[in-house]
């Protein structure tokens, strides 16, 4: 993924499901693993806020509340789950993290897909509701309406967490670092050596040694989505598994932002995306389609346009 840097010092770390890994360019070694130690505890520290599987979680409350209920969460939760909001109006309900009950209606604990009823289908989508939850700043508290939405942080969570920890980066006087998530969550700062930002490229989902673009991250984030390890990606608007796409990445100003749009671009037709990605020309996107449909890009060098996308 990351091409021709040297002099990196890099530190690894499991968390939420994956690991994490820190590589920092042209510092002190002791000084370098200080501050991965602390973004690493950081990472931590928002696994037991976000994650929908630990009992003592904000998520795991909020899942937990009865009809018309509220819960008071952490700053970070919230900013989160503001993000998520956004996001979800951003691609008219293409990105939405309150599909945990539909997730566990089609995927199994194995990862194997189950084939549900439409009655359990029906029950499931009444949980997917990002309408009924209200987000209250001034309180810091999170309620529900009638129904209680599932919420699952997994297309989130991961690129909200690489930049918080880039943040504190920053903050210890990094210059140049770039922090992953198991690959698919990225954000890189400053410029490593002699270059301009960090290079990195992305590759087939299906293989790996081809490579389908490459990217110079400065300040920015990608996010990768895809259906490789099982179809694991819910259309929330046919509260159906993604069939038609096997991969997406997307470039932005954060990892956040990449991790949700990618998410989105899974779902999205070729006509959503161009319209959502056009409105920040600063956006690079790249989806393989399945069935033979080819790699579609969108504000890439060499990208033939909306057209042809």
């Amino acid at each position: 993924m990351i091409e021709g840097v040297e002099r990196l010092l890099k530190y690894q770390h499991g968390a939420m499901a994956t690991s994490f890994e820190i590589m920092i360019a042209d510092e002190d070694p002791s000084f370098a693993e200080g501050a991965a130690r602390a973004a690493f505890e950081q990472i931590d520290r928002l696994e037991q806020d976000l994650s929908r599987y630990d009992p003592n979680s904000d998520v795991a409350r909020i899942n937990d509340l009865a009809p018309g209920g509220k819960v008071r969460v952490s700053v970070d939760t919230l900013r989160c789950l503001l993000l998520s909001v956004e996001h979800w109006k951003e691609t008219g309900g293409a990105f939405d993290v309150t599909l945990g009950a539909l997730m566990e209606c089609w995927v199994g604990k194995d990862k194997s897909m189950l084939h549900p009823s439409a009655e359990e289908i029906d029950r499931a989508r009444e949980r997917s509701a990002m309408s009924s939850l209200e987000l209250d700043e001034s309180t810091m508290t999170v309620s529900v309406g009638e129904s209680v939405p599932f919420i699952d942080l997994g297309a989130i969570g991961k690129g909200y967490a690489v930049d918080r920890a880039a943040d504190l980066l920053k903050e210890w006087g990094v210059s140049s670092a770039l922090v992953h998530g198991g690959m698919s969550s990225v954000f890189a700062f400053g410029s490593p050596g002699q270059h301009r930002g960090w290079p990195v490229t992305i590759s087939d989902p299906d293989r790996p040694q081809e490579i389908l673009e490459r990217f110079v991250l400065a300040d920015e984030g990608l996010g990768g989505s895809g259906i490789k390890k099982g179809r694991h990606i819910i259309d929330p608007r046919s509260a159906r598994p993604v069939g038609g796409r096997r991969g997406a990445w997307v470039v932005s100003e954060s990892a956040t932002r990449s991790d949700a749009l990618s998410t989105a671009c899974m779902v999205m037709t070729v006509r959503e995306i161009t319209r959502c990605l056009g409105r920040d020309p600063h956006m690079r996107a790249v989806v393989v389609a399945g069935d033979g449909g080819g790699v579609l890009r969108f504000g890439c060098a060499g990208a033939a346009g909306p057209a042809s996308a």
